[in-house]
């Protein structure tokens, strides 16, 4: 017969699930569209600013709801709450940043490294089992899940930086376009 799960497990899955949607999928999505769409396009901002706010954030808070009711009712000592509150410190300040490049015009290079820092964290491999005591161990098709996630965003990532040519050459066009009807 099986075990059920336990208050703790069912809210440490919901934060599971949240966060796995929100980093594995939606996230990527909002770093991919501009990745891709900045070389053919200067409108890209607003799918990546819409997918990031209106999709990914509440998703995200809500992970972040979910790990701190699991947590007011387990205080096992485990790393992932330390790392767990790195990555969403990081994400505030990532999306503060986002704003800052958009609104002030600074450089994007220290965007783009956070933004890929935090899609590299594997929460799902070590710390449900140790959490948990591994009464109900995640099922080796979500880690292959996970895993294949991974490696399909960093894939069209480093494909995508093939166009980073394209995409300068764009952008520099865009400007002189900008210096030109300015001028006017």
């Amino acid at each position: 017969m099986a075990i059920p799960f336990s208050v703790y497990e069912e809210r440490a899955r919901a934060h599971g699930i949240l966060a796995s949607v929100a980093f594995l999928i939606i996230v990527p999505l909002g770093v991919l569209i501009p990745r891709y769409l900045r070389t053919f396009s200067n409108r890209w901002w607003w799918a990546h600013w819409l997918i990031n706010l209106l999709v990914a954030a509440p998703l995200i808070f809500a992970a972040w709801a979910m790990a701190k009711s699991a947590r007011s009712i387990s205080h096992l000592p485990t790393n992932h709450h330390s790392v767990g509150r790195t990555i969403f410190g990081l994400y505030i300040v990532q999306f503060l940043f986002g704003a800052v490049i958009h609104f002030v015009r600074v450089p994007i290079i220290l965007h783009v490294g956070l933004g890929l820092l935090i899609l590299t964290h594997g929460g799902l491999y070590h710390q449900w089992e140790y959490a948990t005591g591994n009464v109900h161990p995640v099922k080796g098709s979500l880690k292959h899940a996970w895993l294949a996630l991974l490696l399909i965003f960093w894939l069209m990532y480093s494909i995508g930086l093939v166009l980073l040519r394209r995409q300068f050459a764009q952008e520099r066009e865009g400007r002189l376009l900008k210096q030109d009807q300015d001028g006017l």
